[in-house]
């Protein structure tokens, strides 16, 4: 991918998630959340505008966090994991939440500004391959379903920043699609299924590789067989009349914007397979992603 594509991507992911923030809060968004392990008590815990549908898995379900630890959330959104870590790490813990989206930055701040009890919660505007933060900070590192919108060749960034902000024994816990086989150019190049979170998926052996080579060790990496048709089956009960135009990961089309994941969504080789065209389940699963800094 060139430089240019490269940034290409970060532009229609920057998009598109900005014109999530901005959306409406959908009724599918507990479903999903549900079917991702997350609880009645844990949604009704945080206001209802952090949980954008936008979960591929639970990552804190595996981050065993203890009180006082200090916690970064990569790709943080509107602030739903960050909300829930606040709560295990207690007021002597740390939350922080990084995200390159001025739009979600914008909503997570005003869902903070309502959420007691979080001044240990804060946000900083950064892309995920470089963040302004000390080294050794944290002791976890929890992401969910955004490393797979980072274009490939910078991949292996985030896997260096997660080993330079980890302290010695600090652990990774990730919720990420990735991908069961190698995936055609057809649905490689759709602009829709890249920030459906399909498209930019990588492979199990990649993330192994990506752990390893930054001193990760008891790295365990499992597909939880979870149903990703999920997302099509939320829309639905949305009252959504196109299934192509269905949120998956990437969210709801919102008012503003274009469905990315509407028929007619060129990718960048002429593609134009959506989310809507292809068996979610066949091409990608959810992935839980658990190591521990050497």
């Amino acid at each position: 991918m060139s430089m240019m594509q490269t940034d290409t991507t970060y532009d229609q992911v920057q998009h598109h998630y900005g014109s999530v923030a901005r959306g409406a809060n959908s009724s599918h968004s507990s479903t999903i959340a549900k079917a991702f392990g997350y609880s009645t008590d844990d949604l009704n815990s945080i206001p209802k505008e952090a949980n954008l549908g936008l979960s591929c898995g639970n990552p804190l379900a595996i981050a065993s966090l203890r009180e006082g630890e200090v916690v970064i959330d990569l790709g943080s959104g509107a602030g739903f994991d960050v909300f829930q870590a606040a709560k295990k790490v207690g007021d002597s813990g740390r939350v922080i939440g990084v995200d390159m989206n001025k739009d979600m930055l914008a909503l997570a701040r005003k869902n903070h500004a309502k959420t007691p009890h979080t001044d240990n919660v804060s946000f900083i505007e950064a892309n995920i391959t470089s963040i302004p933060l000390y080294d050794g900070l944290a002791d976890c590192i929890i992401s969910n379903c955004v490393i797979n919108l980072v274009p490939e060749k910078d991949k292996p960034l985030v896997f260096a920043e997660m080993a330079r902000l980890l302290k010695s024994g600090g652990r990774v816990a990730v919720s990420d699609l990735l991908a069961k086989k190698e995936l055609p150019p057809a649905l490689r190049g759709s602009v829709a299924l890249y920030v459906g979170c399909v498209a930019g998926a990588s492979m199990q052996q990649d993330y192994m590789k990506w752990l390893h080579d930054n001193g990760f060790e008891d790295v365990v990496i499992v597909d939880t067989e979870s149903d990703l048709n999920i997302y099509m089956e939320a829309a639905k009960s949305d009252g959504a009349d196109d299934t192509n135009a269905d949120p998956a990961c990437c969210g709801a089309p919102a008012p503003d914007e274009a469905a990315c994941c509407s028929p007619g969504s060129t990718g960048a080789k002429g593609a134009t397979v959506q989310l809507g065209d292809i068996d979610v389940n066949e091409w990608v699963g959810s992935y839980k992603v658990f190591a521990v800094k050497q």
